[in-house]
């Protein structure tokens, strides 16, 4: 009898998790997950305006060509399973990884340049608005109600931003922002070849190594065609915070908070790059933006929120769970880093 009063009262006796707890354990989910995602968006943010701050001489393709070769390399000889990974594909799987390289070296070629013409907050809230729209084209969703919505929403942004530097007597560079939209486009590129080898099952940071690995090496007559700038103080800075800290160690970052956040959540926190690099432009290099260019930001914004829809947040973390229990054990062995979707 005694026996089974307390089998009966002991669920009712169970002790029930403390606000503390509770509050401890959400404040670790955020330091493991959204705050990394975030800082990973800052160091982003931060590209244009370090590039700006170059020693003169040296293109601007030419110091992101940098950035890219030191962090592509970093992050090719640092990723453990990236040779497993060559190993493992299939030739029509290595022509969408050297496809997705290509993408790769492509973006420091024309957003560099992009940002020397166009200034910081403009050339990245551009790249940042088209790039979900060449996404979602690559990825056959130009279709959905939502995903037509929030395209015109953000393409509106872009033409008030440009609308918005003529009323500020700033003559729009044209071939800049196209160069922007071309950055937007490489993105998308490579970002879509990595979440479709992940899909199928491959560990998502050694598809990223090997694509910026390849990147690396693409961009190297570029990057080795000046090099007198990197004998300065000023030019070395500027190359290890874009090879380490915007790329190696901002990617590594983005990847271990992607294993405690949502998909949603991870996209909302992206927008912060846009926000940190219209801060940085105004107040390091004082680039003048009139107040119809900050509602047009505010509308890309909008528009790339919107883009996100549920369907597609609820995806991301499925794939990401696939490439972890099923990309081998090298995708074990990897760690947390080895979710980092492209």
């Amino acid at each position: 009898m005694s026996t089974q009063s307390s089998s009966v009262l002991s669920p009712a006796l169970e002790p029930s998790p403390s606000p503390s707890s509770s509050t401890s354990a959400a404040a670790r989910t955020f330091v493991r997950g959204p705050l990394l995602i975030l800082v990973a968006c800052l160091f982003w943010g931060t590209t244009g305006t370090v590039a700006s701050l170059a020693p003169a001489g040296p293109g601007a393709a030419t110091v992101g060509c940098t950035g890219l070769f030191l962090g592509g390399l970093l992050l090719a000889l640092t990723t453990r399973g990236t040779l497993a990974v060559l190993r493992a594909v299939s030739w029509p799987e290595r022509a969408a990884l050297l496809l997705g390289a290509l993408a790769v070296a492509g973006y420091p070629l024309v957003f560099y340049p992009a940002v020397a013409r166009t200034g910081v907050a403009t050339a990245t809230v551009i790249a940042l608005a088209v790039a979900p729209v060449f996404a979602g084209l690559l990825e056959r969703t130009a279709l959905r109600a939502r995903w037509c919505l929030a395209t015109g929403t953000a393409v509106a942004g872009c033409a008030l931003l440009v609308a918005g530097q003529e009323a500020g007597g700033v003559r729009a560079d044209l071939v800049g922002i196209g160069l922007a939209a071309v950055g937007g486009l490489a993105y998308a590129v490579y970002a879509t070849v990595g979440a479709r080898l992940i899909e199928r099952g491959h560990s998502s940071r050694p598809v990223l190594a090997v694509m910026f690995g390849g990147a690396a090496l693409a961009v190297l007559p570029v990057a080795a065609a000046d090099m007198q700038w990197l004998a300065t103080g000023r030019g070395a800075a500027v190359a290890l915070h874009l090879g380490v800290l915007t790329t190696a160690v901002a990617y590594t970052l983005f990847g271990l908070g992607l294993r405690h956040t949502t998909a949603s959540a991870a996209t909302a926190l992206t927008l912060g790059e846009p926000v940190a690099a219209a801060v940085l432009g105004i107040v390091v290099l004082g680039e003048h933006i009139a107040a119809v260019s900050w509602f047009g930001m505010a509308l890309v914004l909008a528009g790339v929120t919107a883009m996100a829809s549920p369907a597609d947040s609820a995806a991301m973390p499925e794939a990401t769970a696939r490439s972890a229990s099923d990309g081998g054990g090298e995708a074990d062995r990897d760690g947390p880093s080895a979710s980092l979707p492209a």
